[in-house]
């Protein structure tokens, strides 16, 4: 029987037989909260299936949802010089996002699409998406970008602040980790700062290239 309309979430548009393409081909008639209503487009997760490495963000920001990949945007390129300096291939790895599609409000001027975070009913709605996906993944080192990820797959007591950097025990996962989610880096204050944060990002990254 299918969920009433106030409980619809991913698992109503689900394909009948589980496979990383038929997943991805599904997810993009998800209808499972309101927010398909302001995407271009579903956001998948993208790479390696299986994987030793998976990475899970936030939500797809902008040129995400243009192009249809995650972790493309100014926040991507970011994420990519910081694997690269850490070792780290990221075609051999698998990212996505726990919300798959793009949620924003417009800029007070201009026609900029300014990032919103999902709230709890749109991470509900979606986490099958992203629990299917870490089954087909297999991943032995799960990695957290972001407080949004962290307490969505490691408990609502999850604080990155407190906790970043540090392998702690899930069900999802061989290891688990968490750290900021690049996007953060880019919004520090100054360039100090920015270089500080990043620094430490490529640390965390470290971290997790000695037990690849």
């Amino acid at each position: 029987m299918r969920a009433v309309p106030s409980q619809k979430s991913a698992l109503d548009f689900f394909p009948s037989r589980i496979s990383y393409p038929s997943l991805k081909d599904a997810s993009k008639e998800c209808r499972g909260c309101e927010l398909y209503k302001l995407g271009t487009q579903t956001v998948f997760g993208d790479g390696k299936v299986p994987s030793e490495l998976m990475f899970v963000g936030e939500v797809p920001g902008d040129e995400e949802d243009i192009k249809g990949k995650p972790f493309v945007g100014p926040a991507g390129r970011l994420f990519n010089n910081a694997l690269e300096e850490a070792g780290i291939d990221r075609s051999k790895t698998y990212v996505t996002n726990v919300v798959k599609h793009f949620k924003w409000h417009p800029a007070p001027r201009g026609k900029r699409r300014i990032h919103d975070k999902p709230n709890t009913i749109e991470i509900r709605a979606c986490m099958p998406w992203l629990g299917a996906e870490i089954k087909l993944v297999h991943p032995r080192i799960l990695v957290c970008l972001g407080a949004t990820a962290a307490q969505a797959l490691l408990g609502k007591e999850f604080r990155v602040t407190k906790q970043r950097g540090q392998w702690v025990e899930s069900e999802h996962a061989e290891r688990s980790i968490a750290t900021i989610h690049p996007s953060a880096i880019l919004r520090a204050p100054d360039p100090g700062m920015r270089e500080e944060q990043y620094r430490n990002f490529v640390a965390d990254l470290v971290t997790i290239s000695k037990v690849l």
